[in-house]
């Protein structure tokens, strides 16, 4: 099992990265947000991995990798569903993130699921009936360990969730809103105030940035 990459990124191809190691060039598939994390070629990175295949009777194996150890989780968890494969997996953490992929699964947003290419009504449903509780556990640990190691206090958690909800509530999709959030979080000067958070989220909503 290869379950870890260093190497210099020798180019990029569609989702794809060939990482130069030692000498021999890997072929790794990525999630969209791992591609735009990686440096430019000639850069050095270091990426988690998960090999899919067979060994025998043929040789047939893909290499997947990921920035951070919370996507490689959740590739292995996505992968124990029926009827999903590791193309779909992947499809799923390029078009929402850790966060949103779980808050859309444990909430029953069968809606933001099917927006994923190669998702549909039924195979929607049945990772939500699934992976609901499994993925509401994986967002709370998520959370905790954000808190523990002091990036967010329970105030300003608990002021970007209602931000979160209030705006879900005026009729915007939750993939949508986490994004906005996720903005005017990062750029508020007061975390702990929903209101705020809302109101600039809102704004990002309405002006389609």
């Amino acid at each position: 099992m290869i379950a870890q990459l260093t190497g210099v990124v020798a180019r990029s191809e569609g989702n794809s990265v060939i990482l130069d190691v030692g000498g021999v060039g890997f072929q790794v598939f990525v999630p969209v947000p791992t591609l735009a994390s990686l440096p430019e070629a000639g850069g050095k990175v270091t990426l988690l991995t998960h090999l899919v295949g067979r060994v025998q009777p043929d040789f047939d194996v893909t290499l997947y990798g990921f920035a951070t150890p919370t996507e490689l989780r959740a590739f292995k968890i996505l992968l124990g569903v029926s009827g999903v494969g590791a193309k779909v997996a992947l499809a799923l953490l390029s078009t929402l993130d850790v966060a949103e992929l779980a808050r859309a699964l444990s909430t029953n947003d069968t809606k933001s699921v099917t927006k994923v290419p190669g998702v549909g009504p039924k195979l929607a449903q049945r990772l939500c009936l699934e992976l609901g509780d499994k993925m509401a556990a994986f967002a709370f640990e998520q959370k905790a360990d954000r808190a523990s190691a002091g990036q967010q206090t329970a105030q300003e958690n608990a002021a970007y969730e209602d931000a979160v909800e209030g705006l879900i509530g005026l009729g915007y999709g939750r993939a949508d809103v986490r994004r906005a959030v996720d903005r005017a979080f990062a750029a508020a000067a007061d975390k702990t105030n929903a209101s705020v958070l809302i109101r600039q989220a809102l704004t990002l909503l309405t002006s389609g940035k």
